[in-house]
This record gives structure tokens, C-alpha cells and sequence, in this order.
């Protein structure tokens, strides 16, 4: 046998083909009008700008579609996802190669090409399918992990797809058998079935069974084609989509602007609030659960779960599919120009073009509703749920801009963040129980202030000190370690003083914009007045609002975290730390890593003080566990059993570490008390990196 010659008939065994080709019709128009009613209803949304910056488009898609690198994160899930992934993609090759053969007449299916290809490699991930659907069966009927979504969909899908795959082999076997063709070995699964075949049927009893079972399979995979636009399987369109169209700038450039001038209503309490993007999310969520399984607030029995605020605002837009259609078409019309088309920009970002009040408006918050204001109180930002989630679906921005809608619609929020909010309009900062001025912690120091200063120039550095690090007691001394290293390496810096005001990071994430606004246009004008070129911040939060934020309002500085400038002047050698011996574990805080993709030098900080790497917490870098401070929680108190900083404290004290090191005035509050609540008899303690660097270079002098 001449293997040049190696092909077999594609429609072997079979007759009346034109009703394959009948039956395609319906088929195609049926998971169409499935996709079209999808599409139009993304089209109901307002503007997003999302298909601009093509190049690190198509290299997400190929990292996170391709690869499939978040979902492999999990490896049991991810294993199984890869083989029923890699699988339908070979068979889909596969089957083109067969329509390029038989109806263009290109005769591609022959030779070497049919032997490694068309028959081996298609056999064995065929065989990858069937096993890939048994592990998701075994997860799904068996293991029942808690964060996936139980549906009997779901089941259905996994049945399909087993039986559509074990059908296809058989009618591979069953023509092998029956032909005795002799390029069957290069088949192994279809040679298996042939093999276990013969000894039980005829050759007249194959052809039988395969003639009714092809037929079979062909309705069952036509039918599964035209359904799976109507069901979970649409994620197969939606998730390479919604990745392609996913915020490019970090997570903390993730929020939406609000242009006051245009803006009629604040914030988001109705669908066709939702931009485009928002609601291709909702239709995007394959229902894994990985963002709640990440959730501080849901991993301590609070009521947040990101992933059903996502799954219930999508019951809701299908619900309420013909009054969001009313409501798209309405915006579009008062726009004047179809703005309501993705892709289109509108003119100051969310608030603009808002729907008119004449149409009807398909609430979202509400107690039992989609979207519960209990539950958007206790969320961190940490932006866990989006790192988490293997389709890019932006969960916390979403939470951010209901706040909004609480908090300057309806006034409607927690006490205490009530308190947060007048104390930000009063004072300037968020403490409003603090005795202690913004230059209370500079005694003894000399340190600078840059109004005092003959020449502003003079000082090459801006030290931003922030809310946290100069109001808070405990930190303090990390602020005066910062300034003393800065001191020790002959760092030109001077710090605002009294005209330093918050940067609005909590007012923002609280959901008060204009108060964001006000303060960072003030600050925008004091540093712009004193020609500051380049800051440096030990508060992640400040850090990621200079970065991110500001430069939307004017403000564009250099700015840098403290253990970026720290690690970078012990490097220049104008730090001589000595090793202290400490065992040191380091909490990532999420506004710096996370958000920013800052892990490394804090942890440099970490070796140069001890002369070895961190002790790695079980969740640490992109997946570290919050510390239950941010987006506001700092200032709300939780109840005893739902503390995230004690559950991240536990996970701290367990590397067994002496020092709990951090980079974030909040992080080391939070962290401190939980410690303090968590670790018994032990001796373990949280310190700044700078509180260890300026202990271990003074220790040398």
C-alpha cells in the first residue's frame, strides 16, 4: 500500500445527501437569529471606546483565549477545559478540510495529510473530548464544588457533547470495520471500536447501525449547533469578544468618568445605564464562580458574591429584553448620531446621553433584586474577582458605579462611610476622629515643606505622605522611617504640609465622584503651582490615583511607590542595609500589585534586609488576599466572624514568619489588628518595608 494513496469516501454508506445540506438551512438561521438577538441587545448598551490599540488586542486573545492562561490557573477545571477546548477546535478543522475535499473539490484529504492529520490526530482529540466531559461530569456530579452554578443546562451540554463524541466513533469504527480499510490503524480509537465490533455484528449489521446512527448524529450536532447560542455555550462567540474588548489600562484605571456638565442622572440604577461592554460581560459568564471563590467578602460569609450579581443582572436583561431594546433605541435617537453602536465614544464618558425620562427604566438595586446595596457595601475593590475571572468580565468597576447611583442619587449609604464623606468635605481627609495635623509625625525631622521653601525647585522629590501615613498613629513611624531614609541617601524632598489634601481615592471608590473631582482638581492646582515634576508615595492608593487618575484631570507627574525609590537607592549604594536575620513573609497590598503590577521590589526590600527572599503566602502576587481595607471597608466595622484582615492574618501567621511585612498605610492598620487577634502566644509583628529598611541601615551605623 502506497500511503500517497491513503484516503477514504467522505459520505461512505450514505444516500440522499441533499438533506444534510436541507438541514443545515434551518440550522444556520436559527443559532443566527440566536447570535443577532444577543448582539442587538449588547447594542442597546451606552458607548464604550474598546477596539482601539488592535496589537495588544489580538495578543490578549492569544494569551487568555489561545493559551487559555487564566483558565489553566485551575488545574483540574483548566485540564478538562483544555482538552474539550482543543478538541472542538481540531474537529472543527477537521470538518472544514472534509466540506474543502468533498464539496470545493479540492482533493486535501488524502496521503500523509489524512494519516497524521484527518486520522490520527482528529482520533485522539476526539478521544481528549470524551475524556475532558467525563472530568467535567466527575466535577459537576461528583466533587460539586461550591462556587460553580448547578444547572440542569449545564448537564445537558456535557450529555450532548459525550454523546455527539461517542457517536462519531462509532460510525468511524463501524465503517473501518465493515470496509476493512486499510489505513483503519491510523485511527486507533475508530480501529478499537471496529476491532471490539466484529466479533458481535456482521458486516450487513454495520452498515445498518451506521447508516440510522449517522443520520442520528448528524440531527444531534446540528440540533447542539442551533441551541448552543441560546445557553452557557455561547461563551464560545462571547468570551474571545469580551476578551478582545477588555480595559487595557490595569485595574486601576478601570473606572468610568463622569462628565457633570452633561450628566443628567449619577452612577448606574437601570440596564441601559450599562455601556455595551457591561452587557456583553453579563452574556459572557460561563458560571465558573472563580471571581466569588476569590471574593474576601464572600470567603467570609458575607452576602457579596460577584458572580451573582453578574448572573442576576443577566437574568434581568433577558427579562427584560424588549424595554432595554425601547431604551437603547430612545438614547440612540437623543443622541442624534446611533452612539448607542460599540465602539462609539461618547463625548465625557459615563453620564452623557442619558436615557430620556420618558422611557421606562429597568431598575437594577434593590434588596432581592439583581443588584443588593447590602451586598455593594462590602466590597474591597481589590479587583480579585476580575484577575480571577478566565473571560475578563469587569465585576468591581460595575459595583463602583451602582455606589455611585446610592450615593449621589439617593444619599443612601453607611454611616460610618457617611461620616468618611464629611469629614472628606470638611477636612480634606478621611479620619474624622484624628487629633493629629498633616505634619504631626515631621517632629524632630527637619523635613521640608515645599511653601516654606525660597525655591520650590530646590526640592527635587515631592514625599506625598497621604492620609494614612500622616494621621494614623501607628504609621507614623513608617512615614518617619521613609523620611529618614530619604534623609540618609541625600534625597532633595520637601512634603505640602497643611496643603495636602486626600487624593479622593476613598470618596471615589465610596462612590461620591464629584467629591473625587473637587479634591483632585485642588490638588492637581497646588502641585501644578509649585511645578512638582516627580512624587513619591507610600500609600498604594494615592500611588495608583496620581498614576491612573489624575492625569484625566491635567495632572501629569512621575510618580513612584517607596519601594521602588527605596530598592532603587540602595542599589545606586546610598543605603547600606545590615542583615537582620528576621523570617519575613510579605502581604501584596492590592492597589500595588494587583492594580499596578508593583511585586517586586518590596520584596527586594524584603532580601536586602535579610539577606533571603520572603516567606510566600498561600495566596500571594496577582491572587493575594486582601487585607479588607480598600474601596472603603477600612472605615466600616464588620462583625467579629466576617473580618477579612483576620482571615488574610491567618494565612500570614501560618508561614510561620516573625515579621508580617507591607507597603500600604492601610494593609499595616488593618494587618496589625488582625494579627494582634490571630496570633495567641506567638511573637509576630507588621512592619512597613521602610520601618525594616531604616532598622537595618541604622543598625550598621
Amino acid at each position: 500500500m502506497n500511503p500517497a494513496e491513503a484516503t477514504r469516501e467522505v459520505f461512505w454508506n450514505i444516500t440522499h445527501i441533499w438533506v444534510m445540506y436541507a438541514l443545515l438551512v434551518p440550522t444556520a438561521l436559527i443559532a443566527g437569529f440566536g447570535l443577532w438577538r444577543r448582539a442587538r441587545l449588547w447594542r442597546a448598551g451606552r458607548p464604550a471606546a474598546r477596539f482601539d490599540r488592535v496589537g495588544e488586542r489580538l495578543a490578549l486573545v492569544a494569551k487568555h483565549v489561545l493559551a487559555q492562561r487564566r483558565t489553566a490557573q485551575e488545574t483540574y477545571a483548566g485540564a478538562f477545559h483544555l482538552m474539550l477546548y482543543s478538541g472542538f477546535v481540531i474537529l472543527t478543522i477537521a470538518t472544514l478540510v472534509v466540506m474543502v475535499h468533498e464539496d470545493f473539490k479540492l482533493r486535501i484529504m488524502q496521503g500523509a495529510f489524512y494519516l497524521y492529520f484527518q486520522s490520527f490526530l482528529v482520533d485522539i482529540f476526539g478521544a481528549l473530548v470524551v475524556v475532558g466531559v467525563a472530568l467535567a461530569g466527575w466535577r459537576r456530579w461528583a466533587r460539586r464544588p461550591k462556587p460553580l452554578v448547578y444547572t440542569e443546562e449545564a448537564s445537558i451540554i456535557l450529555v450532548a457533547i459525550f454523546v455527539i463524541a461517542v457517536t462519531g466513533f462509532l460510525l468511524e469504527g463501524w465503517r473501518i470495520g465493515a470496509t476493512d480499510d486499510p489505513w483503519g490503524h491510523w485511527s486507533p480509537v475508530g480501529f478499537l471500536v471496529a476491532k471490539a465490533s466484529k466479533p458481535l455484528m456482521s458486516v450487513e449489521a454495520m452498515e445498518t447501525a451506521h447508516l440510522g446512527l449517522w443520520w442520528f448524529h448528524l440531527v444531534a450536532a446540528f440540533a447542539f449547533l442551533a441551541w448552543a447560542p441560546y445557553t452557557k455555550m455561547l461563551h464560545v462567540v462571547t468570551a474571545p469578544l469580551n476578551v478582545y474588548t477588555a480595559n487595557l489600562d490595569g485595574y486601576g484605571a478601570s473606572l468610568k468618568r463622569i462628565d457633570f456638565e452633561t450628566a443628567q442622572s449619577f452612577g448606574v440604577n437601570a440596564l441601559s445605564d450599562l455601556t455595551w461592554k457591561d452587557l456583553l460581560d453579563l452574556d459572557a459568564c460561563t458560571e465558573c464562580g472563580r471571581c466569588t471563590a476569590v471574593c474576601p467578602a464572600a470567603t467570609v460569609g458575607k452576602e457579596l458574591s460577584p458572580r451573582d450579581i453578574i448572573l442576576d443582572l443577566r437574568e434581568l436583561m433577558h427579562r427584560s429584553e424588549e424595554a432595554l431594546l425601547a431604551a437603547g433605541a430612545a438614547a440612540a435617537a437623543a443622541s442624534g448620531n446611533g452612539e448607542g453602536a460599540p465602539g462609539a465614544v461618547a463625548a465625557g464618558g459615563q453620564g452623557g446621553g442619558q436615557t430620556p425620562p420618558e422611557v421606562p427604566k429597568i431598575a437594577i438595586i434593590d434588596e432581592g433584586s439583581a443588584v443588593s446595596p447590602t451586598a455593594l457595601w462590602q466590597c474591597t475593590t481589590c479587583a480579585a474577582c476580575m484577575e480571577a475571572c478566565p473571560v475578563y468580565i469587569e465585576q468591581m468597576p460595575k459595583i463602583v458605579d451602582a455606589r455611585r447611583f446610592l450615593v449621589m442619587e439617593q444619599a443612601e449609604f453607611p454611616d460610618s462611610l457617611q461620616a468618611v464623606v464629611t469629614s472628606l468635605e470638611q477636612r480634606s481627609h478621611p479620619f474624622p476622629g484624628t487629633s493629629y495635623s498633616r505634619v504631626s509625625w515631621t517632629e524632630g525631622l527637619g523635613v521640608k515643606v515645599l511653601g516654606e521653601l525660597e525655591d520650590p525647585a530646590a526640592a527635587e522629590v515631592l514625599l506625598w505622605v497621604g492620609c494614612g501615613g500622616a494621621l494614623v498613629e501607628r504609621n507614623q513611624k513608617s512615614t518617619r522611617a521613609l523620611a529618614q531614609l530619604m534623609t540618609e541617601a541625600g534625597v532633595k524632598f520637601a512634603i505640602l504640609g497643611r496643603e495636602e489634601a486626600c487624593t479622593g481615592d476613598p470618596a471615589r471608590r465610596i462612590g461620591n465622584e464629584f467629591l473625587f473631582e473637587m479634591l483632585a482638581k485642588g490638588n492637581v492646582e497646588t502641585l501644578d503651582r509649585y511645578g512638582v515634576k516627580k512624587i513619591v508615595t507610600s500609600c498604594p492608593h494615592c500611588f495608583n490615583t496620581f498614576a491612573n487618575e489624575y492625569p484625566h484631570l491635567g495632572g501629569h507627574y512621575e510618580v513612584m511607590h517607596h519601594s521602588q525609590m527605596l530598592s532603587g537607592l540602595v542599589a545606586e549604594g546610598k543605603l547600606a542595609p545590615q542583615a537582620n536575620g528576621q523570617q519575613v513573609t510579605f502581604h501584596d497590598p492590592c492597589y500595588l500589585g494587583r492594580h499596578n503590577g508593583i511585586f517586586d521590589q518590596p520584596r527586594e526590600l524584603v532580601r536586602l534586609t535579610t539577606r533571603s527572599a520572603p516567606i510566600e503566602m498561600k495566596r500571594s502576587r496577582e491572587q493575594s488576599f486582601c487585607c479588607g481595607g480598600g474601596g472603603g471597608m477600612c472605615y466600616v466595622d464588620e462583625k467579629p466572624d466576617q473580618r477579612v484582615n483576620q482571615e488574610r492574618a491567618d494565612e500570614a501567621i501560618a508561614t510561620g514568619a516573625d515579621v508580617v511585612a507591607v507597603g500600604c498605610p492601610f494593609c499595616a492598620t488593618m494587618l496589625e489588628d488582625g494579627v494582634a487577634a490571630r496570633k495567641g502566644e506567638r511573637d509576630v509583628v507588621v512592619r512597613d518595608v521602610a520601618e525594616l529598611l531604616w532598622e537595618s541601615v541604622s543598625a550598621g551605623k
